[in-house]
């Protein structure tokens, strides 16, 4: 882990920022698992550091846009594990009414514009957000969460270019987790490093540690304060790693193909951001084992509720299927 010189206060608010995300993901692909969730599920499970490094520096009035795999930055900033869980069994307790599903889960009250199934659709959504606060003259920033596939479309350089000419709050923060589907980012692209492309627009491209939440927020922390200050967007590129496949149950239509080499895996589970900050946490002496238990224990028990929440909640009625639509 990265030495730090956080406050106690900080480490134990990032953990308990991703111990939320990986309780919430496991019960979520458990459930997926037994056939009680409809539609895909994407799971965040070791790429906790990331969203909450970054969220971890933002303000409750400040703005995010997430992707398909968007379950953890929504809990990072806040969102409620009983509106998540009802959406996700489609029921109208949900944050879209049951009607949005995993990959489209939005909370305008606490700066989260939405997750995307659309491969870099937040993008120009989040550089919006950000033209909306220069425009408004407030110093609020705007987050852009993207895969590594995204920075191969046209939206990320268009957003890229316009926040960069005219000095936007925006951090555009790409989870390299190496893969785009199924295909390895080095077969996508003929540079190693992401970050490399901010030179492109005369802003600053920063390589982290993804699976070190020590390293993420600093970096973070950094880029926000740059742009509060009206200097102008950050490439943050965060090397990390998903443990699981791209979708839950992707065996099935993948018909058995192993694509990822066994120490990839291996190197994955070795990188647990979970694991090596509460490894950190507890041979720094900082917090007693006992008092990180009792928050495990209250954060699934949390989860547990609100799988109760959700199976008990009423399903949408037919006669709102027209409702909440834009035509």
């Amino acid at each position: 882990m990265t030495v730090t010189h956080l406050p106690t206060e900080k480490i134990l608010d990032l953990y308990t920022r991703m111990l939320r995300i990986r309780r919430f993901e496991e019960m979520v692909g458990k459930l997926f698992a037994q056939g009680q969730l409809p539609g895909f599920v994407h799971l965040y499970i070791g790429e906790e550091a990331v969203g909450a490094g970054v969220c971890a520096a933002l303000r409750d009035d400040d703005y995010i846009t997430s992707t398909h795999r968007g379950h953890g930055h929504v809990i990072a900033k806040g969102g409620d594990f009983n509106r998540m869980m009802a959406e996700l069994f489609g029921r109208q307790t949900g944050y879209c009414k049951g009607k949005g599903g995993s990959m489209h889960i939005a909370d305008f009250e606490i700066g989260m514009l939405g997750a995307c199934g659309i491969v870099g659709g937040g993008l120009g959504v989040a550089t919006g957000a950000g033209l909306s606060a220069w425009y408004r003259g407030t110093d609020q920033v705007s987050v852009a969460f993207f895969g590594d596939g995204a920075a191969n479309e046209g939206s990320f350089h268009e957003a890229l270019n316009l926040a960069s000419t005219l000095k936007l709050p925006v951090i555009f923060v790409c989870e390299n987790n190496q893969y785009g589907e199924f295909t390895p980012a080095i077969h996508a692209m003929n540079i190693t490093d992401i970050a490399q492309r901010a030179a492109g627009y005369g802003i600053p491209g920063v390589i982290v540690d993804g699976t070190d939440a020590l390293a993420v927020y600093p970096a973070a922390a950094a880029a926000v304060q740059r742009a509060r200050q009206g200097h102008g967007p950050t490439l943050l590129e965060a090397k990390t790693h998903r443990r699981g496949g791209h979708a839950e149950g992707e065996i099935a239509f993948l018909a058995g193909q192993d694509y990822r080499l066994p120490e990839e895996v291996q190197a994955a589970a070795a990188s647990d951001p979970v694991i090596r900050l509460h490894t950190y946490i507890v041979e720094q002496g900082l917090i007693p084992p006992p008092q990180l238990e009792t928050l495990d224990q209250d954060i699934t028990g949390s989860v547990a509720a609100a799988v109760e929440f959700a199976r008990t909640s009423p399903e949408p009625e037919i006669a709102s299927i027209y409702e909440d639509t834009w035509v």
